[in-house]
């Protein structure tokens, strides 16, 4: 049968999601868990890749298995396998070809901001700490012109040979403040490596007054400009939320 996990996972000791040459990942620690619960080597899919230092709030895996343990003894068991800052929320059993990279209709991201003087210990670990104070308004207008279908190649890292497309949808766009944090959200069917940590930084330019809403609109139009995008840190990027049309799933 063929079992799906949502799962939550800090990153901030990991090299990513996807496994790595001599690196700790994501995808190498639930294999180990499942490997101690079933004895069975598997190979687990995910619906993202998230990069090294990104953090996941549902993240959906997805591999077979010819256990007979119940969706609650998987739940319960990998727990007990897996460290501490990697977490299964629920499991289910799904259709035989489910692939949760290929049928996610999108993807939530929150990229969170500490926008203030003095750091703060005890979210480090889960934000971006930015001094300057950011003009809110003018990041939440920036925002909107992400709407809709761009290349997205001036928000991303090198783009691998093989790359077929650099077009993605991005379905919502909002920035929201709540006294020293500040959450740019983004919604979309799929993401470059490291477009949403880009998007974010050039938000925040707009809001430190480094680029102007002309000069966002060029990039995402791709036209001639020396303006860059730059990225911000992992660890502010969390994976909020993976949308199916049947996940969790209503009939088998």
């Amino acid at each position: 049968m063929r079992l799906a996990l949502t799962i939550e996972y800090e990153g901030t000791r990991y090299h990513g999601f996807q496994i790595q040459v001599d690196a700790p990942s994501i995808q190498a620690e639930l294999e180990k868990a499942i490997e101690r619960l079933t004895g069975e080597r598997v190979r687990v899919k995910g619906a993202g890749r998230t990069d090294a230092g990104v953090h996941a709030e549902a993240q959906v895996v997805a591999f077979d298995t010819a256990s007979a343990h119940s969706t609650d003894t998987f739940v319960s068991a990998l727990n007990h396998y897996l460290p501490s800052d990697i977490a299964v929320g629920e499991a289910y059993i799904v259709k035989p070809d489910f692939d949760p990279r290929r049928e996610a209709r999108s993807r939530t991201y929150r990229y969170s901001i500490l926008n203030r003087r003095t750091p703060s210990p005890m979210t480090r670990r889960f934000t971006c700490h930015i001094r300057e104070t950011l003009d809110v308004e003018r990041m939440r207008e920036a925002a909107s012109l992400f709407l809709g279908a761009h290349d997205f190649r001036r928000f991303a890292a090198p783009l691998p040979a093989n790359s077929t497309s650099s077009v993605r949808a991005v379905y919502n766009a909002s920035v929201e403040q709540s006294g020293s944090a500040i959450a740019i959200g983004v919604v979309g069917n799929a993401f470059l490596q490291h477009q949403v940590r880009r998007m974010a930084g050039a938000l925040v330019d707009v809001g430190r007054g480094k680029l102007s809403a002309d000069d966002l609109q060029a990039m995402i139009d791709n036209e001639q400009t020396d303006k860059v995008a730059h990225s911000l840190p992992a660890q502010g990027l969390c994976l909020v939320r993976v949308e199916y049309a049947d996940y969790p799933p209503r009939t088998l």
